[in-house]
């Protein structure tokens, strides 16, 4: 195990660095990294999503098991850091942060290592993960921004446009939906999809490295290392927990823990800045804990490894 993970973490970490150096160097137009982003996000990222779980073979796979894990653990902890908001002592906005920090993930990473991991399986473990995360988190932190954020929203609708305008969300469903009615995807279309889906693992973290921006992280050391302790510490063992009362076991319960153990995503900084977040601390945040992940992930996996069955 361990040297899978870090064989699967190495592509990782230099794509990163790699990002950070080309927007650092201006190697390319500042306007190209949000059209990227945009590419992997409504194009790339929904191919992948929907081609894996299209052509997977879901019946060997504990989906349900999977899935109630996932959302059971991250509806347990975010409970938690509501819970504990007093003793931040922090404003409604920056408040908004660190609870991103603690539940929202980085689908680039996520889908990146489980590939790596497990080939075909991890990319529709991965799948399954966001189709499961994905609406579950978008609700969350909706509903804290409405209540916290500095803009007025209308709770009900924001909720429901997130969910049915999310292209991840859509593709997943759209996966599992070919899968179960029996449908196959056009050959010359399937590997249009396939190639469209490899094509976004390495720009979306380019993307990642690009986005990434510590200025802030330093002057919020209390809110940083608040989400931080939610996300690599509370939420892995939180997940470790229901997946013991679920069942869960062996390559699903592995990326079960590597998805809740991901770092919050650069799109949790465009999300403060739309709803009335902290925006600079998100971005020091979101900085702060892809650093974090290159140590918190392998740590969780190998280290978890010993008491759980993987």
């Amino acid at each position: 195990m361990t040297s899978e993970v870090f064989l699967s973490l190495l592509p990782v970490v230099l794509l990163i660095a790699f990002g950070m150096y080309l927007r650092n160097r201006r190697f390319l137009e500042e306007g190209f990294w949000p059209q990227a982003e945009k590419l992997g996000y409504y194009v790339l990222l929904p191919s992948l999503f929907f081609h894996g779980l299209a052509t997977a073979n879901l019946g060997s796979l504990p989906v349900g098991d999977l899935a109630l894990t996932l959302i059971v653990s991250t509806i347990a902890v975010a409970g938690l850091v509501i819970v504990v908001r007093p003793l931040l002592k922090v404003d409604g906005p920056a408040f908004t942060s660190v609870f991103q920090g603690s539940v929202r993930f980085n689908n680039y990473v996520g889908v990146t290592l489980a590939g790596g991991l497990f080939g075909a399986e991890g990319i529709a473990l991965a799948a399954i993960c966001n189709a499961a995360i994905v609406p579950t988190v978008n609700i969350l932190c909706v509903l804290v921004f409405a209540k916290h954020g500095t803009a007025r929203l209308s709770g009900r609708g924001i909720i429901i446009k997130q969910l049915v305008t999310n292209p991840l969300v859509l593709a997943s469903l759209g996966g599992i939906v070919f899968q179960l009615l029996g449908l196959g995807i056009p050959p010359g279309v399937e590997a249009s999809m396939r190639s469209l889906g490899a094509a976004s693992l390495p720009l979306g973290l380019l993307c990642v490295g690009a986005a990434l921006d510590f200025k802030a992280a330093r002057h919020w050391i209390g809110p940083v290392a608040s989400s931080s302790a939610m996300k690599f510490l509370t939420m892995p063992a939180a997940t470790v927990i229901v997946a013991s009362v679920v069942g869960l076991e062996g390559r699903a319960l592995t990326t079960a823990l590597l998805f809740q153990a991901l770092p919050t995503a650069s799109s949790a900084y465009i999300m403060a800045r739309q709803l009335g977040g902290d925006a600079p601390l998100m971005a020091g945040i979101t900085a702060t804990q892809t650093v974090l992940a290159l140590g918190a992930i392998p740590l969780i996996l190998i280290g978890l490894a010993q008491w759980v069955v993987i």
